[in-house]
């Protein structure tokens, strides 16, 4: 099952309509008059309106109310109500899809697709950085960007640092809470990972073609099962889940709030105002000042994280400065 923002299905009119009149029942005989729909078609909406997760009263002889909206991130939802210009004005929703990154890598290149998202309800090989499995099951947030970005290519090792920084302040304002960023990309709460951030970009003659911002976020999952999938892999440090944190804030909210904060932070890096956005990332990092140990191309860096530089490679000090631009790391605790 798949959707997008561009769709027009029967069964929208319908939703809308009991969106609109949700404090009172509606008669299958209303909706047909003033829909024009056939009473076996409204029966037929309400059936998909039920399997996409909204809740639906029906009453002998009064008819249909609307008591509740979906968990799902379907196109409708986020476009309804978001405070954005481009991103996320076209939605793709997939019920299961191997990546969504690889879907939006190839959409990236279309004009038409950019600032367009691709959520998955689950995925069956989500992708994390260096080629590794990222497990989404059911609950995450899984979703890729496109993005045909002003800047030109200096500023692309920075476009990682500053997407952790708007899913940080999303964070912030949707749920209260303070989480820290692990350099490169990854958000944690705690010291346990909740989110993780990869990017892919299309280059030619040292020009971005376009970026693919791929972001997998533990919302609502089962903590305990993805840490039994992933405790024997690699630089494994723990996993977290904004499921005790959410209240009354919605998967769709929270998406709408980070797609907001991501387009000012994009704006920044077009106005080339990098200070602003390493001193927003240093202030919630929780690598600098810490003793590290870094996995590279080039062999094993350790000593003192000191600071980001302004492409976003961290400075690491051993007897000197060292650039690191990519690499796994690890917090040495002496």
């Amino acid at each position: 099952m798949s959707y997008n923002s561009n769709d027009d299905p029967g069964f929208l009119k319908v939703l809308s309509f009991l969106e609109s009149h949700n404090t009172e029942y509606l008669s299958g005989q209303d909706l047909s008059d003033v829909l024009r729909i056939s009473r076996v078609a409204i029966w037929k909406h309400i059936k998909k309106i039920k399997e996409l997760g909204y809740k639906i009263e029906s009453k002998q002889k009064l008819g249909y109310r609307l008591a509740s909206t979906t968990n799902l991130l379907l196109p409708w939802e986020i476009t309804q109500g978001l405070k954005t210009k481009n991103i996320g004005r076209q939605v793709y929703f997939f019920e299961n899809l191997n990546s969504t990154q690889i879907q939006a890598i190839k959409m990236a290149s279309e004009s038409k697709n950019n600032g367009a998202i691709i959520i998955a309800k689950k995925q069956s090989s989500g992708k994390g950085r260096t080629n590794r499995k990222w497990y989404s099951p059911e609950g995450g947030i899984w979703l890729s960007i496109i993005v045909h970005p002003k800047f030109d290519i200096s500023m692309i090792t920075l476009f990682p640092i500053a997407s952790a920084s708007a899913l940080c302040q999303a964070m912030e304002k949707s749920f209260d809470i303070k989480p820290e960023v692990k350099w490169p990309n990854d958000v944690t709460i705690n010291g346990k990972k909740v989110a993780g951030i990869l990017v892919d970009a299309s280059l030619e003659s040292n020009k971005i073609e376009n970026i693919v911002l791929g972001v997998g976020i533990n919302f609502d999952v089962n903590i305990k099962e993805i840490e039994k999938k992933l405790k024997n892999t690699p630089n494994f440090y723990g996993i977290a889940s904004l499921k005790k944190y959410q209240k009354n804030t919605s998967a769709v909210t929270f998406v709408q709030i980070f797609l907001k904060e991501l387009e000012e932070i994009i704006e920044l890096i077009n106005k080339k105002q990098v200070k602003k956005i390493i001193k927003d990332w240093t202030k919630r990092s929780s690598t600098i000042g810490k003793n590290v140990e870094l996995t590279t191309n080039e062999g094993k860096v350790r000593g003192k994280a000191i600071k980001i530089d302004e492409d976003g490679a961290l400075i690491v000090f051993d007897k000197k400065n060292i650039r690191v631009l990519s690499g796994d790391i690890t917090h040495v605790v002496d």
